[in-house]
């Protein structure tokens, strides 16, 4: 269905262009290289020929392929972010083609030994005899997202080679800094104008999402008193000794090392301390709302109880919240996910509907008035040195995309 090269080759010239983004920056997109991707995705969605081709002055790209049947259906779009993880490095990605893979351990880098095991990642032995694309252990891969943004080029690209296929209007949209929470921020909903859509952004061949956490940030600073510590009896105030006693009477249990399924936990994910100043940050989830809200209130009233040790108020909590869990807007429309079950059924994919651990454009889209729920992209251990991708599932993801196109204009 797909040439596998073009498709490799595709992939390779996306990851190979550093889009990493930057939490601490104000603008959008947050690093200016992630232009470098955005204005070579308008130069390719032209010349595969999509219309109404546009990016905006937030690098939001949007393109349409129109219908090609006389009756009315519904306008479907298909969204996947270019930008990747600040988690760890994205540049100079060099990506490694395992051809035939046999379930051994795959030798990421020798001179610094890293290895890619099934018996560390057991999900590698679904995959022997196809086609891997790993890192060479020195940098993430980028299929989080790039393999989306592949994925539905080449189904456009497909599509618009075999008329004979039937489809409504449908739209795509790719954007900046997904992996730092503000995807969506930007994302012109009623210019984009889909009934519905679908982010690519999932992981194994088969996930099918559709709710996720709810999600916020917080920021728990804690006020010290500094002076010399020779004479510093009953007058110093070492916040970073304070902040302990918040992080441990936080729930141990409750943390991402020890959390599955729809269980929620509170992340410590930084602290910076002195003397005088601590400051640590967390990220809240969960996929119940109640128990959600419950989580910030613990935080706070935690903070409360600390600081009624004092004579002042000297830990302050911020929590802002970052985006909810979409299953509330897509049960009532619960239809556009059937539809992609039965893509992938007749694809000869075992549709996996599991929540999400995490977020998505679509989670944050939804809220804004289109509902999207997440496909597969293929990709495993994002984020990360190990981060790999099965071609295999790359062509499986451009035929789901196709069908669902099909589906929605037969039905």
């Amino acid at each position: 269905m797909i040439d596998k090269q073009k498709l490799i080759n595709r992939f390779i010239s996306y990851v190979t262009v550093d889009t990493e983004s930057d939490p601490e920056s104000n603008t959008t997109p947050s690093t200016a290289k992630q232009w470098d991707l955005a204005n070579a995705l308008v130069e390719e969605l032209k010349e595969i020929g999509m219309q109404d081709v546009t990016i905006d002055e937030n690098a939001y790209i949007m393109a349409t392929l129109p219908s090609n049947i006389d009756k009315e259906v519904p306008t479907i779009g298909f969204i996947s972010h270019f930008d990747t993880t600040p988690d760890f490095t994205g540049k100079d990605v060099n990506p490694q083609i395992i051809e035939n893979y046999s379930g051994q351990d795959i030798v990421l880098n020798e001179k610094e030994n890293i290895i890619l095991s099934p018996n560390d990642f057991e999900d590698l032995l679904l995959y022997k005899g196809q086609t891997l694309i790993t890192t060479d252990g020195t940098t993430l891969l980028g299929a989080d997202d790039k393999a989306g943004i592949a994925e539905i080029i080449s189904a456009m690209e497909y599509l618009i080679k075999n008329p004979e296929i039937p489809h409504g209007k449908i739209r795509v949209g790719f954007t900046p800094d997904e992996e730092i929470g503000r995807g969506a921020h930007k994302f012109d909903v009623s210019k984009f104008g889909a009934d519905w859509a679908y982010t690519m952004d999932g992981s194994q061949i088969g996930e099918l999402e559709y709710e996720n956490f709810n999600a916020a940030g917080a920021v728990v600073t804690v006020k010290g008193k500094i002076v010399h510590p020779g004479y510093a009896k009953g007058k110093m105030v070492n916040s970073m000794y304070i902040a302990t006693d918040y992080i441990n009477s936080l729930p141990r249990l409750e943390t991402p090392e020890h959390t599955e399924d729809r269980q929620g936990f509170f992340h410590l994910y930084s602290i910076k301390g002195e003397v005088d100043s601590t400051k640590l940050q967390y990220i809240i989830r969960d996929h119940d709302r109640e128990q959600f809200e419950a989580r910030k209130e613990m935080m706070l009233k935690l903070a409360s109880e600390l600081n009624s040790q004092f004579e002042k108020e000297i830990i302050t909590v911020e929590i802002k919240d970052q985006y909810f869990n979409m299953r509330e807007k897509i049960e009532p429309v619960m239809h556009i996910v059937d539809i992609a079950e039965e893509a992938m059924k007749e694809a000869g994919i075992t549709p996996l509907i599991k929540p999400i651990r995490g977020g998505t454009d679509g989670s944050q889209l939804s809220f804004m008035g289109l509902p999207c729920p997440n496909i597969f992209a293929g990709g495993h251990n994002f984020h990360g040195r190990y981060e790999y991708i099965p071609v295999e599932s790359m062509q499986k993801a451009i035929e789901v995309i196709v069908k669902i196109s099909k589906l929605v204009a037969t039905k």
